[in-house]
């Protein structure tokens, strides 16, 4: 069998941490790299007898994943979010699949909670994310939010699902809103692109449209209104920080 390291980025991430940790006791490595968590996030690491490391700077998602990709090497890689769990299922799956690797690259479909539903509509399912590469294969985008792997060749899917929690509450819903809208205005800045009231307004009615009606949201019950509501709040913020940081630029 290859060997496997995990690598997953946190900055208190205790909420679930323990349970992602906990699947994890068949890898060869697992390195955590955090970002000056101030929750006990470290404690339940070094519970797991896991690697831990620090950096003091946030300079995006894109690049602290790629920083933590770089401490591992393992033959195969595979990169977690704090909130994310396998499934005994998909676990089986993946150490069946490395002893006959058939691509250097996997994606791994996965069943999100939000706010204590599970959303299988809203454009949350299916949700297959690039997380399991052959080391060297696959590097993450440099992006501050919403970064992407990037790879060459084609990549194939596993079937069973890992669980993502990713929203306990509405507290951590607008947290998000807030920091993701912002670092999403400064990415678009830094790309020239231009936004005002309007755009604002329309691309928010768009986001909510695009979530509850086209991707059938409102068969996720309330949470799923609730999902497309805050869709269209960081989307309308996004643009709102967008045009203010254009217009102190330009002052």
């Amino acid at each position: 069998m290859p060997s496997i390291g995990v690598a997953i980025i946190t900055k208190n991430a205790a909420a679930h941490l323990d349970a992602c940790l906990a699947a994890l006791s068949w890898v060869d490595r697992i390195v955590v790299l955090d970002s000056g968590s101030t929750d006990n996030t470290l404690d339940i690491a070094h519970n797991h007898n896991v690697e831990i490391h620090q950096t003091r700077d946030w300079p995006g998602f894109g690049i602290q994943k790629n920083r933590c990709l770089a401490l591992l090497d393992t033959d195969w890689i595979l990169a977690l979010d704090a909130d994310e769990v396998l499934t005994k299922e998909l676990v089986d799956e993946i150490r069946s699949t490395l002893a006959a690797p058939q691509t250097d690259v996997y994606a791994l479909p996965r069943l999100s909670n939000y706010c204590g539903r599970w959303i299988h509509h809203s454009g949350w399912r299916p949700d297959f994310v690039y997380r399991l590469f052959k080391r060297g294969a696959a590097r993450y985008s440099e992006d501050l939010v919403h970064e992407r792997l990037v790879f060459t060749g084609s990549a194939l899917r596993l079937r069973n699902h890992m669980l993502h929690y990713s929203f306990d509450d509405l507290d951590q819903v607008l947290a998000k809103v807030n920091s993701y809208s912002t670092a999403g205005a400064k990415q678009r800045q830094q790309r020239g692109q231009q936004a005002s009231l309007g755009k604002a307004i329309w691309h928010g009615l768009l986001a909510f449209v695009r979530s509850y009606i086209f991707r059938r949201g409102f068969m996720d019950g309330r949470e799923g209104f609730i999902l497309a509501v805050s869709n269209a709040e960081g989307t309308y913020y996004r643009y709102l920080k967008l045009m203010y940081l254009n217009e102190r630029t330009q002052a």
